[in-house]
């Protein structure tokens, strides 16, 4: 009998070691990942609404103001409403190389009511969380463009383009990217959206102001910034809140996302430092828009890198973004004659480009990076071009013809009389500012 239940026990034993062996830790949601995640969504959005809009807003002429103001308005509402009715579910669902599908229409399935908590994969925060933050990605990408077009273009032209330049360009680009499609099959890296934001928004931008053509007065007389101030505000609320938009892609409150942010918090520093001393050896003087446009620069620079690298890394690629922008603000407006107005290409576009292509040295262990698992940088380079060429190319494409559809329609820019009182009365009826 004893060894009749000995070799029950063995058998037994024997089955459950195995069992054992292939059992997988239950992945259940954090509130502290959540909460940060919540938080950086409501970081990300201050960037667009006041941020941005303050910081172009000030940059412009002050019959201009409020019109830009309006803009980054509208287009947070309309990308809002978009992201959440389907953009999200195109972006983020299903496994085709090119575009989601639409198993997530209007968040199905994401919110239920039985107090469970369906998790984004690989991750402890909620699909619903993730599908928050990423709207607001969504919002802010075209919301850079708009210092583009600045006191030229027509109200109900912003609004179409938006619409359409959401649905063919960024959601198909971030689902590339971010939502296993063709280039993150490839390998193509971009920890927060060097590629999927600024390198789109940036090529946009400067496709937009080839076919819109330059202000009146542009390169002959002065079309200075009304407000520096609110220009350095704006500047001001963008950089706090780039700790949301790099620091909450760790998509956790761990080591990474204060890597991200300590990375993100010295490119800018670096950045603004270097193109002010650029400044004062060009033309003599430091200024405030200035400091502000290579913090910018440097912040843009960092995004595609900044959970990957280190420290020497991020002030190696601040240090680059301040010279590298500086000039190249110089090459579009005085060289090309192109009148992106308020830099977009040259400064988010041009910085994400430069730190997509950049990083894979500084993401090395010898660099203080997190370290490749095969040491391949030379293969990792290939993927973040063809990444940033085949997005670049598409933005491109799909821009123009969106741009050509819709001027079909709606005229995309204002008339002279429109243009010379300003936008803020001619298109909105109001003042930005009512100085009786």
């Amino acid at each position: 009998m004893p060894a009749k239940f000995a070799a029950t026990l063995a058998t037994l034993f024997c089955l459950l070691v195995p069992s054992l062996a292939m059992a997988q830790p239950v992945i259940t949601a954090s509130p502290a990942d959540m909460g940060w995640v919540m938080t950086a969504s409501a970081l990300v959005l201050m960037m667009a609404l006041p941020g941005l809009g303050l910081f172009y807003g000030g940059l412009v002429r002050g019959r201009n103001v409020l019109s830009v103001i309006m803009h980054c308005f509208v287009i947070c509402a309309i990308v809002s409403v978009m992201w959440i009715a389907f953009g999200y579910s195109l972006a983020f669902s299903g496994d085709g190389a090119l575009l989601g599908n639409f198993d997530m229409v209007m968040l199905a399935g994401l919110l239920p009511v039985d107090g469970t908590v369906p998790l984004r994969a690989d991750t402890t925060i909620s699909e619903a969380v993730f599908a928050v933050f990423q709207m607001t990605f969504a919002l802010i990408t075209p919301a850079l463009i708009v210092g583009a077009w600045v006191e030229r273009i027509r109200f109900g032209w912003v609004v179409a383009f938006s619409v359409l330049w959401t649905l063919i360009v960024y959601i198909p680009v971030a689902h590339w990217v971010w939502g296993g499609g063709w280039l993150a099959e490839q390998g193509t890296m971009d920890f927060a959206g060097g590629i999927v934001v600024h390198t789109t928004a940036g090529v946009a931008a400067l496709v937009l102001a080839l076919m819109l053509k330059p202000r009146k007065g542009f390169n002959k007389s002065l079309l200075a910034p009304h407000s520096p101030a609110l220009t350095m505000t704006g500047a001001g609320l963008l950089w706090v809140g780039w700790f949301g938009f790099n620091g909450g892609s760790a998509l956790a409150a761990d080591m990474n996302a204060i890597r991200a942010i300590i990375n993100t918090h010295l490119a800018a520093s670096v950045a603004a430092l270097v193109w002010i001393i650029i400044e004062r050896w060009r033309i003599g003087k430091a200024t405030s828009v200035g400091i502000v446009t290579g913090a910018i620069a440097g912040l843009a620079t960092v995004t595609p890198a900044a959970g990957y690298i280190g420290p020497w890394g991020a002030i190696i690629l601040g240090a680059l973004a301040g010279a590298i922008c500086f000039f190249m603000v110089g090459i579009v407006k005085q060289r090309l004659k192109i009148d992106d107005s308020l830099d977009v290409f040259a400064v988010h576009g041009v910085g994400g480009i430069l730190g997509s292509l950049i990083m894979p040295v500084f993401i090395l262990e010898s660099w203080g990076g997190v370290g490749y698992e095969d040491g391949d940088v030379g293969g990792q380079f290939m993927a973040q071009l063809i990444g940033v060429g085949a997005v670049a190319l598409w933005t491109i494409v799909a821009t123009v013809i969106i741009t050509l559809m819709i001027s079909m329609v709606i005229p995309m820019r204002v008339n002279e009389e429109a243009e010379h009182d300003g936008l803020d009365l001619t298109s909105h009826g109001e003042r930005g500012w009512e100085l009786d």
